[in-house]
């Protein structure tokens, strides 16, 4: 037999793993899949930090967004609700909203092991 469909109220979603400058809550966590929300502040940078073994696939809801990443920061992506974005394995970024408004990120990880990790810089791992 087959389990049932879920609802899961934005209520009843769990905090996530720690990022400074933003927070995340955890809708599902199973084997190999994390999913659930970021979101970050008007003005506000998240530390530096990478996904580990996941790749991270995300849906911007509202506001707007800047991910920085690549040796020395030198590259910079920039888009807002309605966009999707993938971050691949193991690649250390960190995002900013320089928007008037919260940006509100939908992410799936798709991966083995620990979701997050953070970095002292982008040149780190």
């Amino acid at each position: 037999m087959s389990e049932d469909i879920r609802i899961i109220p934005t209520a009843d979603l769990q905090g996530g793993p720690p990022t400074a400058g933003m927070l995340r809550n955890t809708a599902v966590e199973s084997d190999g899949v994390w999913m659930g929300e970021a979101r970050t502040d008007p003005g506000a940078m998240s530390g530096w930090h990478h996904h580990g073994e996941h790749t991270t696939y995300a849906y911007m809801i509202s506001g707007q967004i800047f991910v920085e990443f690549g040796p020395n920061r030198e590259k910079r992506l920039e888009g807002g609700a309605g966009d999707f974005f993938v971050v691949p394995p193991h690649t250390v970024h960190r995002e900013g909203n320089n928007g008037s408004e919260q940006h509100v990120i939908v992410a799936i990880r798709v991966g083995t092991g620990q979701t997050v990790f953070n970095q002292d810089g982008p040149d780190t791992q």
